[in-house]
């Protein structure tokens, strides 16, 4: 019995002083560039370069954070539309944290190789390809769901168990797509379902005048005149960002607009992309105009 009590009082002892499971949560930032490369490139003083270079400083100043923050797993990634991933550095793949830290800080053998040196060229890989690509008009939509559901350029949440402690790792996925907005594409008779340009734009304007209701409202008595959602498990981790529209019925030189303010073409289209995303479930919507 005297055992027994001695044998009790020691277990209890040891479990008190078992550590405490910790529970963490972690979260890391995935970029993908998605660019149009057709015309619209040399329709106006072209912006997407200034931009791009803004989310490289963003990846590696606010999310890599070199000589300051340890063990980050963020990445960035481009590709046209019209191909697969042309540059991307993902940091994720550097599974050990003495050669991660060492390629984000350019010391050992990455000393003239590591992050800063990539980065450069991964900007130049993006000049040169907008120096020397033109696509005729592509059916954007249809692609962006493609690269989605296909090239494995969205990540999930995924969770790390290490003893006692639960590392949840998050991740927050950023697409943004470099466009003029409008959608227009030879194939129109293969399929007309994403098409959308002055044509579509004209039925929305005419719509909202004759009803006397601002466009957005338009679209949602009217589901005809918008795009037909695409539902996908993914769409709920992306926060989607189109950026860099263009602005064809505003004369530059004037500062005038074809029409009154709530039918001009950016906001037409604005609206029906924004009513796309949300019905297709995306987790946030942005648009950005020249």
């Amino acid at each position: 019995m005297k055992f027994i009590l001695i044998f009790c009082c020691i277990s209890s002892l040891l479990i008190g002083c078992a550590p405490e499971p910790q529970n963490r949560s972690l979260t890391y930032q995935n970029i993908v560039i998605i660019s149009d490369m057709s015309s619209r490139i040399d329709n106006k003083k072209l912006k997407d370069l200034d931009k791009i270079h803004e989310l490289v400083n963003f990846f590696k100043i606010d999310c890599v954070k070199p000589g300051e923050k340890i063990g980050d797993k963020s990445s960035i990634s481009f590709s046209p539309f019209s191909e697969k991933t042309i540059a991307s550095i993902d940091l994720e793949k550097y599974k050990s944290l003495e050669e991660k830290q060492s390629f984000i800080n350019s010391t050992g053998k990455f000393k003239n190789n590591g992050l800063k040196e990539q980065l450069d060229i991964f900007e130049n890989k993006i000049k040169n390809k907008y120096q020397n690509t033109r696509n005729n008009g592509l059916d954007l939509i249809s692609l962006l769901i493609e690269k989605i559901e296909n090239e494995s350029i969205i990540k999930k949440d995924t969770m790390l168990i290490n003893g006692v402690d639960t590392i949840s790792i998050k991740y927050e996925n950023h697409i943004y797509v470099f466009t003029d907005g409008y959608l227009e594409y030879y194939n129109k008779q293969g399929n007309s379902q994403f098409y959308f340009s002055n044509s579509e734009i004209e039925k929305v304007r005419q719509f909202s005048a004759k009803n006397q209701i601002d466009v957005s409202k338009a679209l949602a008595t009217n589901n005809l005149l918008g795009l037909p959602f695409q539902k996908s498990n993914k769409n709920k981790y992306i926060n989607l960002h189109i950026l860099e529209t263009h602005e064809r019925d505003k004369d530059d030189k004037l500062a005038m607009y074809k029409y009154p303010k709530g039918q001009r073409d950016n906001e037409i289209l604005q609206a029906v992309w924004k009513k796309w995303s949300t019905e297709s479930g995306f987790k946030s919507f942005e648009w950005k105009k020249y």
